[in-house]
Formats: structure tokens, sequence, C-alpha cells
């Protein structure tokens, strides 16, 4: 049994919010209190879709990551760049994964977070170059949030990019945003290693941005 005194009374407002439909608890100063423990231990974070609302981060648990379904397949050279899965339909997928109402707010994020499209151009040189690769840019979206809250259905959104180089060589970079100006990055030696902290954020969230010290990142 906890020896937290408060313990019990914090379980009972966690199981509150998971009941409320837009995560509301009585504005009292028990339930104040408590609600400043439980966001101080990331178990609670604001909603994004409900003003003055919150969220358990155990109910979040239960909501899926977006991205890349082949991001696996390129980190081990099985793919070339222009077969990636583009960031517009990783976007699709977590639109439609949010309840009708939501989606036109989301919507509304569609090119802050998908970013600018990457073209895939010939090479027209004079020598055999071939094809010639924009950075690579993929997009992936993790339920969460930050000192600001997330997208709609309380979720961070961030990008595994190329910042030097072609095709798959050169640096490269993981940078994660809630919906306002909160934002953490990575720096990563090579592809592999970056898609392997892509696969483990997945895999842990939900979190804090400041919880991602652990990993390596810093505040933007």
């Amino acid at each position: 049994m906890s020896q937290d005194p408060n313990a019990q009374f914090d379980q009972a407002v966690m199981e509150m919010i998971e009941h409320s439909p837009i995560g509301a608890v009585p504005h009292t100063t028990s339930y104040v209190e408590s609600l400043t423990r439980l966001h101080a231990t990331h178990q609670v974070y604001p909603s994004a879709d409900h003003k003055g609302g919150h969220v358990t981060a155990r109910s979040l648990s239960r909501s899926p990551s977006f991205l890349a379904g082949n991001l696996e397949a390129l980190a081990a050279g099985k793919i070339p760049p222009e077969e990636l899965e583009p960031n517009a339909k990783i976007f699709d997928r977590y639109l439609q994964s949010l309840p009708a109402a939501d989606r036109p707010r989301a919507e509304a994020h569609r090119l802050k977070v998908t970013g600018k499209p990457v073209h895939h151009r010939k090479h027209h040189g004079a020598d055999p170059a071939g094809a010639h690769h924009d950075p690579v840019h993929s997009l992936f979206l993790v339920p969460g949030t930050g000192p600001h809250h997330g997208l709609p259905g309380n979720y961070l959104y961030g990008s595994v990019f190329q910042s030097g180089g072609g095709g798959s060589a050169g640096a490269w970079a993981i940078h994660l945003h809630d919906a306002d100006d909160g934002a953490s990055y990575l720096q990563s030696p090579d592809l592999p290693s970056a898609v392997a902290t892509v696969m483990e954020l997945t895999g842990t969230a939900p979190f804090h941005l400041s919880e991602l010290g652990a990993f390596g990142f810093k505040a933007i």
C-alpha cells in the first residue's frame, strides 16, 4: 500500500477526469492541489480538446502513434527514399482516428505539421549522377504534451529528417513539438539510430516534452 497520504485521493481525481466527457473536476482547494501534484508527476496533462479540462497519461497510453509504415524499411536500406510513406498520408491516418467533430481543428494544423512536400528530382548535370533526392523528412505523431497542450486528440508532432548529405547518408535529427512553441530536438549520427529513437519514443508514449532529457533531447 502506498505511504503517500494523498495517493488515494489523487487516484480518485484521475478516475473522475477519465469519466468526465470534458476531463473536468471541481474547482475546490483539494482538487486544485491534487491536480498540481498530478501535473507535476506527468500523470495528468492539460486537455487539447476541452478548455480547462484534463486528460490522464494512462488513458492516452491507449492512443495509437502515427509514423511512416515503412520507416524501418528505409533505415534498413530495403526501400529508396521515394517509396517512404508521404507525410500527408500519415497525417490523414491521424485525422481519421479523431472524432469527426475534432477533425476540422486538426486539419487547420496540416501545413504546419506536414511541412513542405519532398520532391525527388532527376539530376540534369553532365555526369551520370542519376536521381537527386531532397533531404528526407518523415512525420510522426505521438500522444503527449509539452509546455502547451498538444494537437487535437492530445498529440505531439515531430519529424525525423536529414540535416545533411543525400540518400540515407549524412547527419540526422529528430524534432518534437506541442501545438504552440514548445519543442525538443536530438541530433543523431545516422538514419538507423534516428529511426531507433523514434521507435522508442512511440513505444514509451505518452510523455511530456520535459521528460525527453532521458533520451538526450534538448529544448529548443
